[in-house]
């Protein structure tokens, strides 16, 4: 018979906590983006692309709690940069980033400072280019479309960011 695999430590347990709220929450969005925008739903579906990335760092979280923590703020600044440039600037996808600092500076332990650095620095980049590099959007939304939008996402990460505070609280860095 196997052996159980270990409990992972409090910070890879929040990661996992994280990413599973995220891959539940993915298949609602085109559907938000139905009921309140009415339209551009076909567009919103490729937002469930990066469901199976984020589906997947519960089970890298077995086997390298570190990539786990890693991968969880890099998927979801790719995922970011997807949006934004899916959604455009003006949809407020961009505020993801930082949730996407926030996992960067909340899921590592002093010993891993340079994964920490690395990690903020790397979102902070790619929301630099977002800014600047992104283009067009990929589909075209009107102005009154891109308020809900912009309300939507803003809520969405006010939650998200939130919920990542809570499940992070208290939990001790040092090993």
């Amino acid at each position: 018979m196997a052996e159980p695999r270990p409990i992972p430590d409090p910070l890879t347990q929040a990661t996992v906590t994280v990413a599973w709220v995220i891959v539940l929450n993915k298949p609602f969005y085109p559907l938000y983006v139905w009921y309140l925008v009415g339209n551009g739903v076909t567009a919103s579906l490729s937002t469930l692309v990066s469901a199976p990335f984020f589906l997947a760092i519960p089970f890298l979280a077995g086997r390298s709690p570190l990539m786990a923590r890693i991968a969880l703020p890099l998927v979801g600044t790719l995922d970011t940069l997807f949006e934004t440039k899916l959604f455009g600037q003006a949809s407020g996808t961009e505020l993801f980033f930082a949730a996407c600092i926030m996992l960067a500076a909340l899921s590592f332990t002093p010993e891993e400072k340079w994964w920490q650095r690395g990690m903020a620095a790397l979102v902070f980049a790619v929301f630099a280019f977002s800014r600047s590099y992104l283009g067009a959007p990929l589909h075209n939304w009107s102005d009154a479309d891109l308020t809900i939008l912009f309300n939507l996402n803003a809520f969405a990460v006010a939650s998200l960011m939130a919920f990542i505070a809570l499940r992070y609280a208290g939990i001790s860095r040092n090993r």
